[in-house]
């Protein structure tokens, strides 16, 4: 009796996890072969383009694919009509970047801090040690430098390509 419960139980979770998975179509920003720099949009998240027809960047919300086409709320694009996609909040190399500018910075006036605090409690008076001074200038100039060294963009052309990846399970 066991066994059949167990069996029921596992195949009713197999089956509404395949409800789920009939449709995994999504947008494929491709920048060469590496599959690191690959971004994937689906279905239900915003995009925001720049089209050949428009100057300007529109924000939009993706409803679905089609073969040739990306259904959106306002528009309906073809993906060779794409100049550009803004890719600030979905590349993930943004954010290690975002995360060593903070390191950077934050070190570098954690290091004045403790430097500050530490001559007034000792020396009651306020001094800056001149090797503690370049070392945190160095540090909060390195976290400057790294701001904006950020991917912005995703250009089509040269070998960026966007694809529209059907896997349907019909």
């Amino acid at each position: 009796m066991p066994k059949a419960v167990l069996l029921f139980v596992f195949s009713f979770f197999l089956g509404i996890h395949g409800i789920n998975a009939q449709s995994k179509d999504f947008l494929l920003l491709k920048r060469g072969a590496n599959q690191k720099s690959q971004i994937r949009y689906q279905v239900g998240e915003n995009l925001t383009y720049k089209s050949k027809k428009l100057g300007y960047y529109v924000t939009d919300k993706i409803l679905s694919f089609d073969k040739d086409y990306i259904y959106l709320t306002e528009n309906i694009l073809n993906p060779s009509d794409i100049e550009s996609i803004d890719i600030r909040t979905k590349d993930p190399r943004n954010r290690t970047l975002k995360n060593l500018t903070a390191l950077f910075l934050g070190s570098g006036v954690l290091l004045i801090s403790v430097e500050t605090i530490n001559s007034l409690y000792q020396d009651e008076q306020f001094s800056i040690d001149s090797g503690v001074a370049k070392i945190s200038g160095a540090l909060i100039a390195t976290g400057l430098a790294l701001t904006p060294l950020r991917y912005k963009t995703f250009e089509q052309k040269g070998k960026n390509r966007i694809q529209i990846v059907l896997m349907r399970l019909d």
